[in-house]
């Protein structure tokens, strides 16, 4: 019996560890990351979403500066550039399968069930996606690049959260452990 309780969480928690969000990044795995000490913001694209990049722009300079690297606009260690892409996508469907386990006495039995969800309203939500950039100031070269992306329905300070999240996801990773 303990067997088929522990499959069936195992199996509960597979699933549920596929539907995170994990953020994304790349750099150049020769360069000495400990050299960097302080940064500049540079400024961004013009884009239609001014709130959005206000916000990451505040993100940045806090957890760089949580990191311990101090800004520095005249001679930087690094330059920091970001953008932030909004874009339309279908809603899920809503169909959920459930797994589940139980005994009676000296019977046991397995059980599986489904349910489809049927969406109100809008048939699609947003979704935005912010890439942060560091960049060598003397050679123009990008030595890291990190990205994550969080679904929305409206603004306001839910939205505000979500895109400081994900910024402090995204800086998380930076400077990477080599």
């Amino acid at each position: 019996m303990g067997y088929r309780h522990f499959a069936s969480l195992l199996v509960a928690v597979a699933l549920l560890s596929a539907c995170s969000s994990k953020p994304k990044n790349d750099y150049d795995l020769n360069y000495d990351f400990s050299t960097l000490h302080s940064f500049t913001l540079l400024t961004p694209q013009p884009t239609d979403d001014p709130l959005s990049a206000q916000r990451i722009q505040v993100e940045i300079n806090n957890q760089l500066t949580l990191k311990g690297f101090v800004e520095n606009t005249q001679a930087p260690d690094f330059n920091v550039a970001y953008a932030l892409l909004t874009q339309d996508k279908p809603k899920d469907s809503g169909l959920s399968i459930g797994l589940g386990t139980g005994t009676f006495g000296r019977s046991g039995g397995i059980g599986i069930g489904t349910s489809v969800g049927v969406p109100l309203g809008s048939d699609t939500a947003k979704i935005q996606t912010i890439q942060i950039d560091i960049v060598n100031p003397k050679t123009k070269a990008l030595i890291w690049r990190g990205s994550d992306s969080y679904d929305f329905d409206a603004g306001g300070n839910e939205k505000a959260q979500d895109t400081a999240k994900a910024v402090s996801r995204i800086l998380a990773q930076f400077p990477p452990k080599k």
